[in-house]
C-alpha cells in the first residue's frame, strides 16, 4: 500500500476503526501520486507550504470535501501548468479563506457601500474600501483595478476554473501581499516560505 499512503497521494481508501479512536487501512486504490512533485524539489517545496496551512485549518473526522477539492486543484496547478507557483499559493491562500468562513466583502466598500473608486482593501474590516474611507484604516493594502478583479474572481469563482485568469505582475505583488497578511491576521499564525535552492 506504499504508493496510496505516501505524502501527497490522492486515492480511494477502505479504513476500519481499531482501538479506541485509531483508524486502519484496510485497502486504498491511488488514484493520482503527482509524480512531478516528486522530481522537482522547487514544487515540493510549494506544496509542502500548503499542506502545513491546511493542517491547521482542517480536523480529524470533519468533513473537508471542498478544501480537499481546493487542494487538489492546487497541487494540479503547481504540478502540471507553468503559472507563477507565488501567485497559485496566494490564490490558494484567499480561497481557503473564504471556505473556512472568512469571505471577504468584495462588491462595496465596506463602510460606506460605495462601489466607485475602490482603491484598497481592509485587512482589519474583512473587505475592499474607497479611497475616502481607507484613509481611516491604517489596516488596509492599497491595490489596482486589475487586483480589485482578481480577487473577486477568486471569491466567486467555481474551485475547477480557480486558476484561470491572468493578471499583470503588478498585482501579482498586491495580490501575494493581500494573501499572506488577511491570512496570518486571520489564523493568527506566521507562515513562512523559505525557497532552499
Amino acid at each position: 500500500m506504499l504508493a496510496g499512503t505516501q505524502f501527497l497521494s490522492f486515492g480511494e481508501y477502505v479504513l476500519y476503526k481499531g482501538n479506541g479512536n485509531a483508524y486502519n487501512i484496510n485497502s486504498c486504490e491511488p488514484i493520482e501520486v503527482f509524480y512531478n512533485l516528486r522530481i522537482d524539489l522547487d514544487k515540493l517545496q510549494y506544496v509542502s507550504y500548503i499542506a502545513r496551512i491546511v493542517e491547521d485549518v482542517t480536523h480529524e473526522n470533519d468533513s473537508s470535501y471542498n478544501v480537499m477539492r481546493l487542494i487538489l486543484n492546487t497541487v494540479y496547478a503547481i504540478c502540471e501548468t507553468d503559472k507563477n507557483k507565488d501567485l497559485i499559493v496566494a490564490i490558494f491562500k484567499i480561497k481557503l479563506l473564504c471556505l473556512i468562513g472568512f469571505v471577504p466583502d468584495i462588491l462595496s466598500c465596506v463602510s460606506c457601500k460605495n462601489k466607485e473608486n475602490i482603491s484598497h482593501f481592509s485587512i482589519r474590516d474583512n473587505g475592499i474600501k474607497c479611497e475616502v474611507c481607507s484613509r481611516q484604516d491604517k489596516s488596509v493594502i492599497k491595490i489596482c483595478e486589475s487586483t480589485l478583479y482578481a480577487i473577486r474572481y477568486i471569491v466567486m469563482s467555481d474551485m475547477k476554473k480557480l486558476f484561470s485568469f491572468s493578471v499583470p505582475e503588478a498585482s501579482v505583488e498586491e495580490i501575494e501581499l493581500l494573501a499572506k497578511v488577511y491570512l496570518e491576521d486571520k489564523l493568527e499564525k506566521n507562515y513562512r516560505f523559505e525557497k532552499i535552492i
